[in-house]
């Protein structure tokens, strides 16, 4: 996707973790943007690995929220993500691999949502289940903002905008003068975070920011992310799909 905005600069990329390459399952994670209408808008989903169709209900939801979004006023912004979440639940009844043609069809296709909409003075991130979106403020590395993952009392649970009481786990968190945004899926969740979220992990977060500020060339950017997040530590450290969506403002 080419970038129009020269004062908006997009790196993303999404990896297939070694768990579900070991089962030669695709990667289930799936990100846009758009910098083409009056609100920048990125999304990233993580298609539950548990679910037949989670790629697809991924991918439905990131189409859905970008097309619908990117011209919206954004002081309606809150009711048009929760419309938006609606149609793209709809899509999901009407879909050829809903053989049901019902809500209960609807949860193989369960995914996650963690995204972003910016009019450029003010930011909001919106956000179901786990993965994460953190926004700092590059001139001072200790003021960050961060949108948590949000999981059930047990390992590996969470939640799904497939699911019938999803509007209870939808979560806003708002701010001002956005500068550099960071969308995860649950795969690099503890690469960038404190086990409580308190804290970043600077040894991941600003080495990232600062390479990605720097490097001119997209590709190049691309390459050296899906290195890191390979390798063997990397591997080991976490086994999900990994995905990163890096957005300076």
């Amino acid at each position: 996707m080419k970038n129009k905005k020269k004062n908006i600069k997009v790196v993303a990329t999404s990896i297939i973790g070694p768990l579900h390459e070991t089962k030669k399952m695709p990667c289930q994670d799936y990100c846009r943007y758009s910098d083409k209408g009056k609100n920048f808008v990125a999304i990233v989903s993580d298609g539950a690995g548990s679910a037949k169709y989670g790629k697809i209900g991924a991918r439905i939801i990131c189409e859905t929220m970008i097309d619908l979004l990117e011209n919206i006023p954004f002081k309606n912004i809150k009711e048009r993500i929760v419309e938006a979440i609606e149609i793209a639940r709809g899509k999901l009844l009407r879909h050829r691999l809903n053989k049901t043609k019902n809500e209960e069809g609807i949860t193989d296709f369960a995914a996650t949502i963690v995204g972003y909409v910016s009019d450029k003075k003010q930011g909001l991130f919106f956000h179901i289940g786990d993965g994460a979106a953190l926004a700092i403020d590059t001139e001072n590395n200790n003021e960050f903002i961060v949108s948590r993952p949000h999981n059930g009392l047990f390992a590996c649970e969470t939640f799904f905008y497939t699911m019938d009481d999803w509007k209870d786990f939808l979560r806003f968190t708002s701010f001002e003068k956005p500068d550099t945004v960071f969308l995860m899926s649950d795969g690099l969740t503890n690469f960038a975070f404190s086990n409580d979220f308190s804290k970043l992990e600077k040894g991941f977060i600003f080495p990232i920011n600062d390479f990605l500020m720097n490097e001119p060339c997209k590709n190049k950017a691309v390459r050296a992310l899906n290195n890191t997040f390979n390798t063997p530590k990397a591997k080991k450290l976490n086994s999900d799909d990994k995905t990163l969506l890096w957005v300076k403002m």
